[in-house]
Order: C-alpha cells, then structure tokens, then sequence
C-alpha cells in the first residue's frame, strides 16, 4: 500500500470536514429561536422548563434534539440603570435650582425629563425597600430602617416572600443584575456569617454586589462586602468609597458587556453619599470656599429665586416659614457662623463630587455604546436633607445618633480637617431646612414635602426623543419605579413566584408622561409616616400632622391622638405654605379617614413613635442574634462581626477573658476591638504591655494599662467594667487584670448609650477600619502573639 504524505491527509480530512457539513443539518436541525415574551408566561417565575417527550430512538446520531430552553429578556428592552443619592434635599442640586453644581445631572436632565412632585418616604431603608418592589414600605415590614424594627407587622424587618424585588423579576427574566453601594435593606440580625442572606442583595436578586450594607460608612475607610464576604478596600492615600464602588459598576458592566453583549443590564448604583459622614476630597470642598456664609435664611430666599426662574417651582411659590425649633442666622455668634459655613461647603463639595463619579459611570455605559437604550433613573434623595446633626452639627455624627449634642468651642478644633478622615461629620439643622427648600421640615418629617419631595431626571434617548430638557409634573412616588421599568421592559408584574402568590405593586408606571407632559395623574393617593409624623395625599390635596422631631430623642409631646392636622391645597399651593385646617374642617375630616384606611391597609398601624427604646432589640421586640445569652466566645480571625450581631455590653456591666500566648520577644497588636476612631473600645497590647481603652465618640479615651510586659508563654487577660447603672449612656470603672492580679484601674467618665459606629464591628486579633485609639496604626495592628480564644460576658 501507498504510504499517505501529510498532504494526502490533510485533503482527507476536509473531505470529512465537507460531509459533515453537509450531513450534520439533516441529523441535528437548528434548534427553534427561545421563545418570545408573547409565547412564555412570564407572570409565573422563574418560568418553568418545558417537558419534553420521551425520546424511543437508541442512536444520537439519528436522534433531533429539542430546541434550547433559555430565557431572554424581550426583544430591545432597556438596560436599567437607577441611581440613588443618599440624605439630599430637593434645594441642593442646581438642576433643580439649588447651588450646589451637578453637571452630570444637569446634563441628563437636558437630554431627559425633570420631575418636580417625586416623593420619598422620608427615610433611607423604607424608600430603598419601596423603591427596589414597587410596594409601600410597611407592606415591605420597613416602618423604619432596619435597626430599629420591632415585632409589629409593617415594621419587622423582614421583607415577606410575596413581596419579590425588580432585580429578582428581572434576573429571571433574562438581565443580568448588580447592585453598588448602600443597601441597608438587611435585617441586621441576619448580617453575619450565619445568614440566613435571603434578604443580602445577592439573595434578593443582584447578581453582583458590592458595597455596605448598614445605613451609613466611612468614605475613608468603608467596611466593604463582595456579594457576601467582608473585603479590605485598596491601600491608597487617595481612597474614598464613591470612586471606588464607582470604579467597581464600569468594571462589571464593561465585563457583563464584553461577554454577553446581547444580555441587558440592570444596575442599581446607591452612594452612600450623601449621607453623613459629610467626607470630600479637599479640592472639591475648596470650591464652594465662601459660598455660603450669608447663611441658610439668606441660602433659602436664593434658591427659591432661582427654582422659580428657572421653572422648578410655579410663579408665585412661597417661601415656608423656618420652624421656631431652627435658629435665624441673624441670631447666631461669629463662631457658630463660621463653623456653620464650612459645614456646608463640605457637604457641597462632597455632592459635587458624588456626581462626578455618576458622570463616569455614565460616560462609560456611553462608551460602550449602551447609552441610548438605557433607562436611567437619577433620583436625587432617598428622603430630605438630613437634620440628625443637630442645631450645631457635629464633628462626629455617631454622637447626634446617640442624642449627644456637640458644643460649637470643641468643634472649632477640628474646622480645617473638616471632611477628612480624622473627623465624621454632619450640618447643622439649618443647612437641612435650606437643603429642601421651599418646603418645612426635613428628613424623618414624613408629614411635610421637606421630608419626602426630592427631584428625579429619566433619561432614555430610545424612548425619550422629543421632550428634552422639561419638566414633568405629575404627582408620583418611589414605588412607582418599579412598574415603570416593567413597562418599558415589556415584562408583566408576576403574580406568582417560587410558589408564593405575589401582593400586587401598589406602584404605577411613569410611562405615559414621557410623551404627555401635561397628563393627568395616575397616581391619586398615597399615604406618607416615620416617627409619628403623617400625611395624606389625595387628589391635589394633602392632611398632614408633625408629631416628632428629628433630633430630639425625648417623649413626644402631645400624645399621638392629640397631634394637630394641617390641610393645603397643594394643586395650587406648591410647598405647602398655606394652611386650611381652620377654613375647610370637612376635607380635613375627609382626608383624615382616607389615612385611616390606608395606615389600616398598609399595615402602618400602631404608630411607633419610639426612638432612644428602639435601639434595644430587647425592648423593640425584634430578634437578637445573641438573644438571653450572656456569654460569647470567640476566636482568632473572626473580625467584622456586625454591632447588632455582637453581644451588646452597652449600659451593663461586663467581662472581656482573652487567653494568649506571648512569643520570644513580647507581643504588641489588638486582641479584641469593637468599632473605631469615633467610638468604641480596644483591648491591645504595645511594647509586651496590656492595654483597654475606652473611646467615648472620639471626644475622650481612657485607658487603663498593665505597668509591666508580659512575659514569654501562657497568660489570661481580665477586662472588667463595672456600669455605673442610671441614664444611658453614664460611666463605670474599669479594672485589669493579667494572670488573677489587679494591675490597673480607670474612671471612665461617659459611655456610648445606643451605638458606637455606623458600620465597623468587632475584630479579634486586628482592628479593621478605623483604630480605637492612635496608640497603634491603622490597617497594621494584627496581634504578634497567639490568641486562644477571647470570652465576653455580661453581667
């Protein structure tokens, strides 16, 4: 036989190649398209997989497969991007004629629509929970934020399976999903390594998640979840979060792209910013140097004028009267004005900032080419500006939480680094009020629009072609994004999902304005409450009643049955200046029973008022994860244990047993630490020596030490503080002890009644974040020696 050359070969093989190619239709015919959002019930998720009949043919090759089952999204549905700004009033941004410079808004706006009657609910986990299901928010179980639920329905915490998220409906329905940022939609018994993460982002339908999850982080030094595992944020002197989770959405949306490219995106992109803590690169708050020392009286009759030129608010809009609780500006000394003003240059340049990092994600969804078919959402505000710092603000906002009012003399100190690492802060009361003019009242104030009005802007150059730059004025709510997204989607609101009938969205789509701007409402009533403080809206009308203030936590007074009602026309009076009460008594009544059957409906009855009482999961009645327990062991590298997953030695006496061995040399490092520079406390070790401090919100630190080091091998540690008892918040002595012997005793002065931090938690052997005390430094305080275990107990 001829011997084949590799010639002869490769001529035999494409002969084969030929064949196939010719046989292979006939054997395996192309597989049907997947069905078309017309063929599928997409009203059942996840939609089930067809059955397929019995195949009785032996051979594979004589055999037809099936069609594929896949779903995709319908044809040309957008990718969805909505992004969220964290504690902005509606009088900030100058898109909606405030005077804090927004380009990357200003410049969607002007390709886009402007909404001027959005509303919010006044607080940051009700809107989160309202906006992301299309559900009110006590239907959501989120009467308020998650740290504060109790055992009522409406207000336990616990988001129920009939309520299923936009990112669930649209993951199922063929998007890929990510979320960045804030979530704060977690029960805060659940964030902890033991789950269950139902109800983490990635259990709630994001395919990607990075960001925090509590109300609130350290822009400097953020504690930093990926999907559900604790992540160190880079090492770089210039870090600051929005940049960061920022960089984070354009690297997963250009990758989701690059490799399926015909997969729409869904994007959900909440800053923590705004939110105090106010921290902004020093370039940007230098910008708005001076901008504001004619103060928030003078700030107010500004923004106005501008809202009014520019068409934000109709002519003839009045300026509300300041509550008598806000100081005039006029009344105020030198160094509170100047204290005040730098405050607010701060928070300035921090929202400017923030929108920079919006316009890159932006100009990145451009450079991929997406742009035109995305439908984004820029919802400036989660609720009003914030009025939780207090009349005087203060350089750390843990202490407002906690109801400890800061003094302008000890403030001052810390003027020049306001905004930088080494403080925490957040503005006065007044700068709020300005923030949301025209309206009264502020964030937490659910009855009045200063709490719950915040601009919008819808950009999608696909669907949006004609309107340009308008305004939009139909009276919506935050839980009508949702039905909005489906509609544009051309997806239906599921009535069934994983076997649970669905509870209906009480939102409605937004669609039919972006052709109509002078469109009647679809949206004709919605009820409005946190703390107390009520409304109703209802047909161009709105019943409201101020019950509680934000910064005060004291009793409220009068009692809830007693609040007075105020009534406005607001078809004709924009900011609610101008009150009816006294004039039309039966519309008052009408509306009041309207509420009625709402709070009834909604499950927003019985009003919980409650605030210093709610920091107590005891108290409140929702689930301690720690529960009756009074003693939890832990281990070596168990760090980022969550403030509300620890056992809580706040007001009580307490134990911290730490068993260690000291290497050849002596051992330096944290043993154990809880929270961080603006409160918390530490148990360390420097130069062989044991030291406990005590951080009472960054104002004072007392530390109680051994006098000796430790010698090499075994020894046991013995933390004692022995709790004064009385108010929240009183002092106690603390005592240490190494090896069965008293080696120091401290007076601790004060005590963190309710908190110590928005989100660092509790590490064994390091002190992640931000350090207790600038005895050791941050990021590497990692114990030399070995930690056997660490015991903390209450008494």
């Amino acid at each position: 036989m001829t011997k084949s050359t590799t010639k002869d070969k490769k001529c035999i093989a494409l002969a084969m190649l030929a064949a196939c190619a010719v046989l292979l239709p006939s054997i395996f015919p192309a597989a049907a398209a997947t069905p078309s959002a017309g063929k599928i019930d997409r009203t059942v998720l996840p939609i089930a997989e067809p059955e397929y009949p019995a195949i009785t043919e032996v051979d594979a090759r004589k055999a037809t497969p099936p069609a594929r089952f896949e779903v995709k999204a319908p044809k040309g549905a957008p990718n969805v991007v909505i992004v969220l700004i964290d504690d902005i009033g509606f009088g900030h941004a100058g898109t909606f004629g405030g005077p804090i410079n927004m380009p990357t808004l200003d410049a969607l706006a002007g390709s886009g629509l402007r909404y001027n009657r959005f509303h919010t609910t006044a607080l940051c986990s009700p809107t989160r929970t309202a906006l992301l299901t299309g559900r009110n928010h006590h239907i959501n179980n989120a009467g308020a934020i998650m740290e504060l639920a109790t055992a009522f329905p409406g207000n336990t915490g616990i988001r129920p399976s009939s309520v299923t998220p936009l990112a669930q409906i649209l993951r199922v329905n063929g998007y890929s999903t990510a979320a960045f940022g804030k979530y704060h939609e977690t029960p805060p018994w659940e964030a902890s390594v033991s789950g269950p993460y139902d109800r983490w982002p990635t259990g709630s339908g994001f395919d990607k998640f990075y960001g925090f999850i509590g109300g609130e982080t350290n822009q400097w030094a953020p504690a930093v979840y990926d999907g559900v595992t604790r992540v160190e944020t880079p090492h770089d002197p210039n870090y600051h979060f929005t940049t960061d989770m920022t960089n984070q959405a354009i690297a997963w949306t250009r990758f989701q792209q690059a490799l399926t490219p015909d997969k729409p995106f869904y994007v959900y992109f909440a800053t923590g910013a705004t939110h105090a803590p106010h921290h902004a690169p020093k370039e940007y708050i230098a910008k708005y140097k001076g901008k504001f020392d004619q103060g928030w009286d003078k700030l107010r009759e500004e923004t106005l004028a501008r809202q009014i030129e520019r068409g934000v608010v109709p002519a003839g809009t009045k300026l509300t009267t300041r509550p008598a609780e806000i100081p005039a500006w006029d009344s105020l000394t030198a160094d509170q004005k100047r204290l005040f003003a730098r405050q607010m240059e701060t928070f300035a340049g921090f929202a400017e900032h923030t929108d920079h990092e919006v316009g890159r994600l932006v100009e990145a969804i451009r450079d991929m080419g997406e742009l035109d078919n995305t439908l984004f959402f820029y919802i400036v505000g989660d609720n009003g500006s914030s009025a939780e710092g207090g009349p005087d603000g203060s350089y750390n906002e843990i202490l407002a939480l906690n109801g400890i009012v800061s003094d302008v003399s000890s403030q001052l100190s810390h003027i020049d680094e306001w905004g930088g690492p080494s403080t925490f802060p957040h503005f006065s009361i007044g700068w709020a009020l300005a923030g949301n003019t025209p309206f009264q009242w502020t964030k937490q104030v659910a009855s009045h629009f200063g709490g719950t009005r915040n601009g919008m802007v819808v950009h999608w150059p696909a669907r949006i072609k004609n309107a340009h730059g308008e305004m939009r004025s139909q009276f919506h709510h935050v839980i009508d994004v949702a039905p909005t997204v489906l509609e544009a989607a051309g997806l239906p609101e599921p009535t069934m999902v994983n076997g649970t009938k669905q509870y209906p969205m009480d939102g409605v789509s937004m669609v039919y304005t972006f052709d109509e701007p002078a469109a009647a409402d679809r949206r004709t009533t919605q009820y409005f409450e946190m703390f107390g403080n009520r409304a109703i809206y209802h047909e161009g009308w709105v019943a409201a009643t101020r019950h509680s203030i934000p910064w005060l936590m004291v009793p409220n007074l009068p009692a809830l049955d007693q609040d007075h009602w105020e009534l406005y026309n607001v078809a004709e009076d924009f900011s609610q200046a101008n009150d009816l009460a006294a004039q039309n008594p039966q519309k008052l009544k009408e509306l009041q029973d309207i509420f009625t059957q709402e709070a009834i409906r909604n499950h927003v009855y019985p009003l919980d008022d409650r605030r210093a009482e709610r920091f107590d999961a005891r108290i409140a009645g929702r689930p301690d994860l720690i529960g009756s327990r009074t003693s939890l062991t832990l281990n070596e590298g168990m760090t980022g244990i969550s403030e509300n997953a620890f056992i809580n030695i706040k007001g009580r006496s307490s134990a911290i047993t730490a068993e260690i061995e000291v290497p050849k040399g002596g051992a330096n490092g944290v043993i154990i630490a809880q929270a961080g520079r603006f409160g918390g406390w530490s148990v360390y070790m420097k130069g062989g020596r044991v030291h406990e401090v005590y951080n009472f919100g960054g104002l004072e630190r007392t530390t109680v030490s051994s006098p000796q080091a430790l010698s090499p091998g075994r020894h046991t540690i013995l933390y004692e503080f022995a709790y004064d008892g009385g108010k929240p918040g009183s002092g106690g002595k603390s005592r240490l002890s190494v090896d069965g012997k008293l080696v120091g005793e401290a007076r601790v002065p004060h005590t963190m009644p309710f908190m110590y931090s928005g989100d660092e938690g509790v590490d064994v052997g390091m002190d992640n974040e931000t350090p207790v005390t600038e005895d050791y430094k941050e990021r590497d305080n990692r114990f030399t020696g070995r930690i056997r275990k660490v015991t903390v107990e209450v008494k």
